[in-house]
């Protein structure tokens, strides 16, 4: 990325040629399954401008990754949600969802954010093959890297009614770059060529995504650390007489024990003591906080600070009451 920035002056390549090629012989399929932006949020910009209209519905789930919604908004689109189930997003209710309401794409993060919830792949496949006609099952896997095998479908890239979103932000630890891929069916990428930003993915981040897909010894490092950071925020939730949500992403939903507004307390006074994490803000996902598997300083800060945020959280909800 150092060698790459010396050349800042030159555009990036606009087809991100050599990535892309990387890309496809990582994953087993041709190069025009495949489609790189800056990142996923961008990636399902380009996807609602190219397949929503105003008045269009849209399918998702009520709590699920808000970035989405604000492009479907943004285009004019009219979202429609389905509810959680077991704190998890719902294959079965979003097909259902789609089908009474004739929606052309549908949204489904597997692993979840914010929950870090999963489905099983077998559950995934049956909304795929049970989608109306001419819809499109926009599926993200930004933390693919961290779940099970069992949560993944195959790739069958000649499938033209799902479109996958990966990125380099998660596991490979390039969120500040900016740039992820969508793997899908040659004529749908084809399709969103014709609307993405052509110059939207810098030159430094496509060298630091070629060298970061190459080194996969580092990649099982970082997730050998995620699991055991996971499992230190259970414990340090455990702790405190908290119950740490089962995970497969880089975080873990702490189930707070009471409701959003008592979540919401934590959370104040654990940014009010220098320890910033985020939570659901749907209910009753809301009952939860949100910890990022941090550095072992970090999860130090955070068992420091979470037991005084209850007990502050605690008080406050006495006064009010």
């Amino acid at each position: 990325m150092a060698e790459a920035a010396a050349g800042a002056w030159m555009y990036g390549d606009p087809e991100a040629w050599d990535l892309r090629a990387a890309i496809a012989a990582h994953h087993g399929v041709a190069a025009a399954n495949v489609m790189v932006g800056e990142g996923i949020d961008a990636l399902l910009g380009n996807l609602v401008r190219l397949m929503v209209a105003e008045g269009d519905p849209v399918a998702t789930s009520a709590g699920a990754y808000p970035t989405f919604n604000y492009h479907v908004i943004g285009f004019g689109g009219v979202i429609a949600a389905a509810p959680y189930r077991d704190d998890a997003e719902d294959p079965e209710a979003l097909l259902a969802l789609a089908q009474a309401t004739g929606a052309r794409l549908v949204y489904l993060a597997n692993p979840d954010n914010p929950m870090g919830s999963w489905r099983a792949a077998a559950e995934v496949v049956a909304l795929v093959d049970g989608l109306p006609e001419g819809a499109v099952l926009c599926l993200d896997e930004a933390y693919a890297d961290f779940a099970p095998p069992a949560a993944i479908p195959p790739l069958d890239v000649a499938e033209p009614r799902v479109i996958r979103m990966r990125t380099f932000s998660k596991a490979y630890g390039m969120a500040g770059a900016r740039i992820g891929y969508a793997l899908g069916e040659a004529g749908l990428i084809a399709a969103v060529d014709r609307v993405r930003n052509h110059f939207g993915v810098n030159r430094i981040a496509q060298a630091g995504a070629r060298a970061a897909l190459g080194d996969r010894a580092w990649l099982a490092h970082v997730v050998g650390e995620v699991a055991a950071a996971r499992a230190r925020i259970a414990a340090i939730a455990a702790a405190s007489g908290l119950r740490a949500l089962p995970s497969a992403t880089n975080f873990v939903a702490v189930d707070c024990g009471r409701d959003g507004d008592f979540a919401r307390a934590v959370l104040r006074g654990l940014i009010a003591r220098g320890v910033f994490v985020r939570m659901p803000f749907i209910a009753p996902q809301d009952r939860c906080i949100r910890v990022t598997a941090g550095r072992a300083a970090d999860l130090d800060a955070f068992a420091e600070a979470l037991p005084q945020a209850l007990e502050a959280a605690r008080a406050e909800a006495g006064t009010a009451g």
